[in-house]
């Protein structure tokens, strides 16, 4: 097939080096010159996916990936049309279409009959019947449905492992009419490979949801699950703080039951996606009032984290403390919706002076970021933001002067801290008022 992939970002650009290697011919359409520049060069326009390199050289040597800016032409000459363009939420979870919308009328300008248009972004529910296809048949003058396919079909991978998370993970389609879904279905069975392994739950491969609808939905209801479910284990650890109960002890404990299934407890949810679908849900059901409290209860953790440090330091006024880590999670340099910003806002709301390191990103991009770098200056507290690798060993000489340690993500290793007020979240060192008895 010849498949166009647009936009070449951290998910798109993966998933055109998987359809490439699967032996399909594949263009990737960009508004960024640098990337285009880059993946027609064979080298990977950001760091941090796993194989990406690699793959991406030899897709390019075999001829099978090039680049482009004209995504209105690389469509014209396509099989099929895969979108991956950013959609964003403003802090009332209102979508931002603006990107997309501007993509749908590129695709439209190139469509012709028989194309199979699949989007992965993803979407309030509703939105491929009701503004993509429209919009792509008053582009095009098709008709969809009849004269071109159009299906939704979510991603489900993280950065840093896409790779495998394709292969892992069951690919769902939803078609705006069975003739879209059934395009969509033999589409993706032949650009995926899939594991079949006994220890997996459920039969893998690609499932037709029925409808865009539920395809759409489902991508919201898994993640928006993940956040209330990170919500509800944050305040476990912040009544855990109060009785002197460690809770990933008793989260482990709870876990071993086979209907348990809490995630870990920590300062900040971050990312392109768990703190923004929630909100994209609750843009279509905003009685959700559920996911509305864990939400709010997520958005709290970096202040709450900050309130820690001022109770076991005492008052931050002029007081130098860094924080360690501008990703939104360790591995990955990205800093979308990243508890740094936050946490750096609240460190200043109490009169600290804060600094932020982080081994992916040099004092000029933390500059760049709006973020205060450190380069030396002296720090008194510090706070551990993301859980990279390097912070396992990280130690009281790596922080010459730190007499207090607030680890947000439980990566740092206690025995190291001898002499080091060190404070997680949710464990009996952490609450400043202490056990307490029941009532």
């Amino acid at each position: 097939m010849r498949i166009c992939v647009v936009a070449l970002g951290k998910i798109g650009l993966p998933l055109a080096v998987q359809f490439a290697r699967k032996g399909h011919q594949v263009t990737g359409a960009d508004v960024d010159e640098r990337v285009v520049a880059e993946v027609n060069a064979g080298r990977e326009p950001f760091p941090g996916e796993a194989d990406l390199d690699v793959h991406l050289a030899d897709a390019v040597r075999a001829g099978l990936l090039t680049a482009t800016t004209d995504t209105a032409a690389a469509v014209a000459e396509s099989d099929a049309v895969v979108v991956v363009v950013p959609l964003f939420v403003d802090e009332a979870g209102v979508p931002d279409f603006g990107w997309m919308d501007a993509a749908t009328r590129s695709i439209a300008a190139g469509l012709r009959p028989g194309t199979l248009v699949s989007y992965e972004t993803t979407l309030p529910v509703g939105t491929t019947r009701d503004r993509w296809a429209p919009m792509l048949a008053e582009g095009s003058g098709l008709t969809a449905g009849t004269d071109f396919h159009l299906v939704f079909s979510p991603e489900r991978v993280l950065t840093g492992r896409v790779f495998a998370d394709l292969r892992r993970y069951p690919k769902l389609v939803g078609g705006i009419d069975d003739a879209s879904a059934r395009h969509g279905v033999e589409f993706y069975e032949q650009v995926l490979d899939f594991d079949d392994r006994p220890d997996l739950d459920r039969p893998n491969g690609v499932w037709d949801l029925g409808s865009a609808e539920a395809a759409e939905l489902a991508k919201l209801a898994e993640t928006t699950y993940r956040d209330v479910n990170i919500g509800l284990a944050n305040q476990f650890a912040r009544y855990a703080d109060t009785v002197g109960v460690d809770v990933m002890k008793v989260i482990e404990a709870c876990n071993t039951q086979p209907y348990s299934h809490i995630h870990r407890p920590g300062i900040a949810v971050g990312g392109h996606c768990i703190p923004v679908y929630p909100r994209m849900y609750l843009w279509n059901d905003p009685h959700a009032t559920i996911v509305s409290a864990a939400r709010e209860a997520n958005v709290a953790m970096p202040e709450h984290a900050v309130d820690l440090l001022a109770a076991a330091y005492g008052d931050l006024t002029g007081t130098g403390v860094l924080v360690l880590g501008a990703a939104y999670r360790g591995g990955v340099k990205e800093t979308a919706f990243s508890g740094v910003f936050p946490t750096v806002d609240a460190l200043r709301r109490r009169g600290a002076v804060p600094y932020v390191s982080d081994p992916m990103y040099t004092p000029e991009e933390l500059d760049a970021l709006g973020l205060p770098p450190h380069r030396d200056e002296s720090v008194t507290a510090a706070i551990v933001q993301a859980d990279h690798a390097e912070y396992r060993d990280l130690g009281p000489d790596d922080l010459p002067g730190v007499k207090t340690l607030v680890d947000g993500r439980r990566v740092t290793d206690p025995t190291r801290w001898t002499g080091v007020r060190r404070v997680v979240i949710g464990a009996p060192n952490a609450g400043a008022a202490g056990p307490r008895s029941a009532r």
